[in-house]
């Protein structure tokens, strides 16, 4: 009876879709479903509103109330535009930027979206073409704009499309303009409530001029110039995973002074369909092998990676046997805070008030790093929005040296405020010229940073959920680990558990409670125990996922004890996965 119930909700919401305000090919997708005999399509199509939530839009491409397409992204924009004419009456003229990645449609999008901002008298920017997430962010900054917007699903699988939305400091919108927008975005219900008619006059595009200008930004965060000069023909190999990290990495790197750039042919090649990979994420080995083999080929120092937006980076580099081997994003992030914070410190740039940001679920080891060179830190949720919200009310009075995030997220200047991996290709680059004038390969260099703070290993497991059923399942796991805290992982009695939902802190060893100092809430649980492990549980914001962020400690005192550590570290992992039943 329940599932009669929903099949007739989402037919009728469906009938709707059958009206004069959508476009015909539309109309025949949703014909094609309501006449099914499967329902399922049709079902997962219509049985909820895609959600405009904080991060914006995200979700497979399609026909439907849940579906990514030229109505729900309209949705999305005409609700922006209402907000931004409410927010911003006495500015003359509002104005925003448009970019877009590599996906199928992503196009067509920025272009609805071009069209419905400049019919609600908004002026729009829109990039001639691909360009990373990262210079969206730099534009809205340089040209004075209220907003800004990128169709781009990040490293999702090629049936995502996904849309962000910034505000005026290049930021993802946090408290209050996050709430406000999806208030007003809620409040459209119909295609009919959409302005698709454009104002030409309204619309510039624009392209190389800003390019130009984000590379010469970029070189000013240079820290070892001699370095670079000492080793500008290290061959570097990278590949931008069929996205839009082609358009400005190259160029970038060969701007701050490395000319032996090695290209990966095949994955040059511009496509939403990601021909070379089964998943368009530099997290997973397979999307990093033709790289690899090309490394190999040519005998290279390095491999760089970027994600089809080009905001998160992915490094390989070789072991002590002459493997190559891929760095996790905890181990970027943990090598990049050592690099920059050296480098401050070799140059004088350090005054006393610079500080590091990084997430709730990122190593610790990068605490250990900033607190022994008296470098501020702080801890935020996960979502790159939450590092630019401290750079945002620090602005003017602290320095920003980077923030990072696990998953391959990193920022080393403050003329942007999203994850960049353009910046972070060129300064993995830097800091390996570096490391090379010292004797140290990046591997060494990672050696180096475990004898001198501890060895730790990270690991982040993903359970995927899928659909209406997989949602609920995975708030059901959410509550029983709420309701039932673990009192022991692997071994190691739970000595702290962190409800980020109710911003409430216990100790378990004195069975005090207490108020945690955050922004706002958010669905994470997180349990430390007595020997430094650390497990972080959120449901994923993006994808139907729920994620476990394991992290364990192990000391060593010599270079001859990495190799036990990581074997008994593997082991505690393992450990854990059995504690928490997955």
């Amino acid at each position: 009876m329940e599932n009669e119930a929903l099949l007739e909700i989402v037919r009728k919401k469906a009938r709707i879709w059958l009206g004069r305000d959508y476009d015909g090919a539309t109309r025949a997708q949703v014909q094609a479903m309501l006449d099914s005999e499967d329902p399922t399509e049709l079902i997962e199509s219509f049985y909820r509103d895609l959600e405009f939530g904080t991060g914006g839009l995200r979700g497979i491409m399609g026909a439907g109330s849940n579906r990514m397409n030229i109505y729900t992204v309209g949705a999305a924009t005409q609700g922006l535009s209402n907000y931004l004419l409410k927010e911003f009456t006495a500015t003359e003229r509002i104005k925003v930027v448009i970019g877009h990645d590599c996906r199928n449609n992503s196009r067509l999008f920025a272009q609805t979206c071009a069209h419905i901002f400049s019919a609600n008298g908004i002026k729009v920017y829109l990039f001639e073409d691909l360009r990373p997430t990262p210079e969206i962010s730099y534009a809205i900054r340089k040209l004075g704009c209220q907003s800004g917007i990128i169709l781009t699903a990040s490293h999702n699988p090629k049936e995502y499309n996904g849309y962000k939305a910034y505000w005026n400091d290049g930021a993802q919108m946090v408290a209050p303009h996050d709430k406000n927008t999806i208030a007003e975005v809620n409040k459209i219900r119909h295609a009919g409530d959409i302005r698709f008619r454009k104002k030409t006059e309204l619309i510039e595009i624009i392209g190389q001029d800003l390019d130009r200008q984000y590379i010469d930004d970029l070189q000013t965060i240079i820290l070892s110039p001699d370095a670079i000069r000492n080793h500008r023909d290290m061959k570097i190999v990278y590949t931008p995973i069929h996205g839009t990290g082609v358009r400005l990495i190259p160029d970038a790197l060969k701007a701050c002074g490395f000319t032996n750039i090695i290209h990966v042919p095949e994955q040059d090649v511009v496509s939403g369909d990601f021909p070379t990979v089964a998943s368009p994420n530099p997290e997973e080995p397979a999307a990093l092998a033709l790289a690899v083999e090309k490394a190999r080929e040519t005998d290279a120092e390095l491999v760089l990676a970027s994600d089809p937006d080009a905001d998160r980076v992915g490094v390989a580099v070789k072991n002590d046997a002459g493997e190559w081997t891929l760095i996790n994003g905890h181990q970027i992030a943990m090598l990049l805070t050592y690099y920059l914070i050296a480098g401050w410190k070799e140059s004088g740039k350090l005054q006393g008030r610079e500080y590091i940001v990084k997430t709730i679920v990122t190593t610790e080891t990068i605490r250990a790093i900033a607190d022994r060179n008296g470098v501020e830190i702080y801890d935020v949720y996960t979502g790159f929005k939450w590092i630019a919200d401290v750079m945002r009310r620090h602005e003017g009075r602290k320095t920003f040296i980077g923030g990072g995030e696990e998953s391959y997220g990193f920022l080393c200047e403050d003329f942007v405020r999203d994850k960049d991996a353009v910046s972070a290709c060129c300064m993995l680059a830097e800091m390996t010229a570096w490391a090379k004038d010292r004797g140290l390969s990046p591997y060494k260099l990672l050696q180096q940073i475990y004898l001198e703070y501890g060895y730790s290993k990270e690991t982040s497991i993903s359970v995927v959920k899928k659909g209406k059923s997989g949602a609920e399942e995975i708030e059901a796991m959410m509550k029983q680990y709420r309701e039932n805290p673990l009192k022991e992982i692997a071994g190691s009695k739970v000595t702290m558990l962190y409800d980020y939902a109710s911003l409430k802190g216990r100790s378990f060893c004195d069975g005090e409670t207490f108020s945690l100092n955050m922004p706002t809430t958010s669905n994470v649980l997180q349990y430390c125990t007595n020997d430094g492990t650390k497990v972080s549980i959120r449901p994923s914001g993006t994808e139907p996922k729920i994620k476990f962020y394991c992290e364990v400690h192990i000391d060593v005192k010599k270079a001859d004890d990495l190799e036990a550590a990581e074997r008994t570290a593997s082991d505690k992992i393992q450990q854990i996965r059995t504690s928490l039943g997955i």
